[in-house]
């Protein structure tokens, strides 16, 4: 059975931040609502399959990797918490959970 998703505050924020970043960047929202689907779909995978991303060194925390994106979760017994999407091209000292 496919777990429910949970969106933190900071990954949400992530996104939208993402998502108007293209959109400002390229004057339209085509490639935003592509790479929000794309998001989307890999977030609705990873409820049906959790195991699917690979774990981190952080505890209990996996990462899925979407394009140049990274979304770290975390599994509960009920949820697949998102807890962050990370620009990958961005230095990694700089990422903090």
């Amino acid at each position: 059975m496919a777990k429910q998703i949970k969106w933190s505050v900071r990954a949400n924020q992530d996104r939208l931040e993402i998502l108007d970043y293209w959109i400002k960047r390229n004057q339209s929202n085509s490639y935003s609502i592509k790479l929000d689907s794309l998001f989307r779909e890999n977030i609705e995978l990873l409820a049906q399959i959790p195991a699917l991303g690979k774990p981190t060194d952080f505890p209990n925390v996996r990462i899925k990797i979407v394009r140049d994106y990274s979304i770290f979760y975390r599994i509960t017994d009920q949820f697949l918490e998102i807890i962050t999407i990370w620009d990958s091209r961005r230095n990694p000292e700089k990422l903090k959970l």
